[in-house]
């Protein structure tokens, strides 16, 4: 006889909000593990796959219908301990998007990474892999730019990985960087001054969907692989 095994996905939703690495989660009212944050997540139904489910969660259980969430698979966990009720096998998926208004559901709230630090079941360990998942991405692809609204300045995307990774970075080799990587940002011929200071030039997220070269986070000097420059994205000395 082959054993039923409940198969569900949990979403890892991540947004930057108030200079903030924050991801979506609800407090739970009920055991196990009550009144500990959570993931939002659902069983998969029968007749839908697993991307589908993800978006089904996405829409009901995040409550973030038609938001311009990106969304990618991100692990599978199936380690018989991790729910005491059952044996339960969990797919993860990230979910990376710009500034994300408040959930249409009451229970969702937006906590910063950093407070998360006591989860429901393996949730706290999944959201961790999410955040490392998002901080590696944002080394070899335009992910980071997922981040930010249809068009931002260089100044915005920099504040947005010196939030995803946590420290600052050096503001005129990440222009150069950013700007000389194939097909990373386009111009759109249009300045802003929201950034304060002189008018600064908006871009829009570019065809590329990997970087060349890459973009390394180290703990003190970043740059290109294989590039000619010595210096480096992260400040040094700090």
């Amino acid at each position: 006889m082959i054993p039923t095994l409940p198969v569900s996905v949990d979403l890892v939703v991540l947004t930057v909000r108030e200079q903030t690495l924050m991801a979506l989660v609800w407090r739970r009212d009920r055991p196990p593990y009550e009144g500990r944050w959570a993931l939002s997540g659902g069983f998969i139904k029968l007749d839908e796959d697993l991307s589908a489910a993800a978006e089904r969660v996405l829409a009901e259980r995040a409550g973030l219908p038609g938001a311009p969430v990106h969304l990618e698979q991100l692990q599978s966990y199936g380690y018989p301990d991790r729910d005491p009720r059952r044996r339960v096998v969990s797919v993860a998926y990230l979910g990376i998007a710009p500034d994300l208004p408040a959930s249409t559901e009451a229970h969702m709230s937006w906590q910063p990474v950093d407070s998360l630090t006591e989860m429901a079941f393996d949730h706290r360990r999944i959201m961790l892999d999410g955040v490392e998942r998002a901080r590696s991405k944002l080394e070899y692809t335009s992910l980071g730019a997922a981040f930010c609204p249809p068009e931002f300045t260089v100044a915005e995307l920099r504040r947005v990985y010196e939030i995803v990774w946590g420290r600052p970075l050096d503001p005129r080799n990440f222009h150069r960087k950013v700007t000389r990587a194939e097909g990373f940002l386009i111009p759109t011929g249009k300045t802003t001054t929201r950034d304060g200071g002189r008018p600064a030039m908006l871009y829009r997220r570019g065809p590329a969907e990997l970087l060349h070269p890459p973009m390394l986070r180290t703990s003190t000097y970043g740059g290109c692989a294989g590039g000619s420059s010595g210096a480096g994205l992260a400040t040094s000395g700090r």
